[in-house]
C-alpha cells in the first residue's frame, strides 16, 4: 500500500501501527482504524489506555514467572492451592487453557519458552535455573509433585527431558500428562475436557 493512497499521514501511521501486529495483514489493519475513527473519544481512549497500562505496568509473578498485577500473582497467593503440586507450562497462555479446565488446583512454572536451537532459544533464555532453585527451597522435596504439561513434539519432549535431568537429584516426584493429547498437541488449543483428563490421569515422566 503506497503513502500516496492515505489521505492523511495520521490514517497511515495509525495502519502501519496496527498492521505491525501479528496476523493483521494491511487491509485488516485499515479496517480497524477506519473503525476506531468511527468510535467516541472516550472508546478509543479507553482502548488506548488499556494497552499502554499493560505494556507499562504488568509484572511478572517473583514465584511462578506468571503475568501478575502484583509482586505475586494471583494463583500463587491463593492459600487454597497446593503449592507443592507444580505444573510446568511454556507460556501464559497455557495457564489459562488449564484453569479453563477446572481440574487443577496446584501452582504453575512459566518457562517463557521451549528449547529450540533453530530459533536459537537455549535453557538459558527460559526460567529452569529459577525451577531448579523454586523446588530446592521445599524441605521435603520428596512430597512435591512437578507436572510437565509441555507440547508433545520434539522440542516439547527435549525441554521435559532437560528439565529432567536438572531436577532428577532434588528428589521430587515428576510426571507428565497423559496422552490424552496427541503428538505435537499445544496445549492452547486442546478442549478443556481433553485437557482436563489428561491432567487427572497424569502419568510418570519416563526418560
Amino acid at each position: 500500500m503506497y503513502k500516496e493512497q492515505f489521505p492523511s499521514k495520521l490514517l497511515q501511521d495509525a495502519v502501519e501501527a496496527i498492521g505491525s501486529l501479528p496476523g493483521v495483514g494491511k487491509k485488516s489493519a485499515l479496517r480497524l482504524a477506519l473503525h476506531l475513527l468511527r468510535q467516541e473519544p472516550e472508546s478509543v481512549h479507553h482502548f488506548t489506555s488499556a494497552i499502554n497500562q499493560l505494556r507499562d505496568n504488568v509484572r511478572y509473578c517473583r514465584v511462578c514467572r506468571m503475568i501478575s498485577d502484583g509482586e505475586v500473582c494471583s494463583i500463587c497467593s491463593d492459600s487454597t492451592r497446593d503449592m507443592r503440586t507444580i505444573c510446568v507450562v511454556e507460556n501464559v497462555r497455557d495457564v489459562m487453557s488449564i484453569e479453563a479446565t477446572g481440574q487443577y488446583r496446584g501452582v504453575y512454572h512459566v518457562l517463557g519458552g521451549i528449547i529450540s536451537p533453530i530459533a536459537g532459544v537455549g535453557p538459558s533464555d527460559l526460567t529452569i535455573g529459577a525451577l531448579v532453585e523454586r523446588l530446592k527451597g521445599f524441605e521435603e522435596p520428596s512430597s512435591v509433585e512437578v507436572i510437565f504439561a509441555l507440547s508433545g513434539d520434539v522440542e516439547g519432549e527435549t525441554t521435559a527431558f532437560y528439565i529432567y535431568r536438572q531436577i532428577a537429584a532434588i528428589g521430587v516426584k515428576v510426571s507428565s500428562l497423559a496422552r490424552g493429547l496427541g503428538f505435537g498437541d499445544d496445549l492452547e488449543y486442546a478442549d478443556s475436557l481433553t485437557l482436563g483428563r489428561s491432567l487427572i490421569n497424569r502419568q510418570p515422566f519416563k526418560v
